[in-house]
């Protein structure tokens, strides 16, 4: 039953609506239940994690286990540091340069009416079908010939080529959304191909480029399959390749495991709390209105 107000309809609370909450909150329940022990183990001694439950959280919180992985007196926090600088670097090198590219590339794509400009942009879509791995040694072939290999420089180059493809999609199809009606003016104008596109079309893409930043950001943030190819055993080593060779050094201390997988967890967690208004932005549309 509804209630007709003007044209805003009330909907009344029913057993279907009770039942739906009740079916998300355990679902969301189940989801977090991980997260509740990975937060609960790191946070326990190792004689807390053999002799209580893994669901149950610690009488006496410690932080012991985070200390001893980031204080500068301990054997592997340079490790730990080393990785976390190394995956900013590599990831903030990525995103400046994916999004200077993939923009300019999707700009080209979506405005061109030559035929080669429309085959140049089904190959980027094929690229998005092919799984990266398929590619992974005659790429290490070529990376190592130009010295790339072992270098944060040369894995800037390769993430960049690896999520080119998809965030051109994203790109062109916000591109095409558009109207030329802004482009149209700046012509008058007298603005140039590259001022208009820069002072004119690039700032409307706010919220597509949150979406392209957040997502191969995080692509680049958690991969380890690339990163322990390329760097592993070079002092440039990323987060996920640290925390790798950490867990297997520590065994079954898994109250340290733990700790140290949060700390690789923390500075995603924190990005996607800062810009999650963009990814939704981008998601709706993609338009700066």
């Amino acid at each position: 039953m509804t209630v007709q107000l003007g044209k805003t309809k009330m909907h009344r609370y029913t057993k279907w609506s009770l039942f739906r909450e009740v079916l998300v909150v355990c679902a969301a329940i189940i989801l977090l239940l991980p997260f509740w022990i990975l937060i609960s183990t790191a946070l326990k001694t190792t004689d807390q994690v053999v002799t209580t439950s893994a669901f149950s959280f610690p009488p006496a919180p410690t932080l012991d286990n985070f200390i001893q992985l980031l204080s500068p007196a301990g054997s592997q926090s340079g490790n730990v540091y080393q990785g976390l600088f190394s995956s900013l670097v590599i990831t903030t090198g990525t995103v400046l340069l994916l999004i200077a590219l993939s923009s300019a590339a999707a700009y080209v794509f979506a405005r061109s009416t030559r035929k080669l400009s429309d085959r140049i942009f089904r190959i980027f879509l094929i690229a998005i079908v092919l799984p990266t791995q398929l590619g992974i040694l005659p790429l290490y072939i070529g990376a190592r010939s130009l010295g790339l290999v072992g270098s944060p420089w040369g894995m800037i180059v390769i993430y960049t080529a690896m999520t080119m493809p998809f965030s051109v999609f994203l790109y062109s199809g916000f591109f095409r959304r558009l109207p030329r009606d802004y482009e149209e003016a700046a012509t008058l104008d007298g603005a140039s191909r590259f001022q208009i596109f820069t002072r004119v079309i690039f700032p409307l893409m706010g919220p597509a480029t949150g979406t392209v930043a957040i997502l191969s950001g995080l692509l680049v943030w958690n991969d380890f399959f690339t990163a322990v190819i390329f760097l592993n055993g070079s002092p440039y080593m990323t987060l996920p390749v640290v925390v790798y060779n950490f867990v297997g050094s520590l065994v079954s201390q898994w109250n340290l495991s733990f700790a140290v997988v949060l700390i690789a967890m923390a500075p995603v967690l924190a990005f996607y709390a800062f810009a999650q208004k963009k990814l939704m932005q981008g998601y709706a549309g993609g338009i700066k209105s």
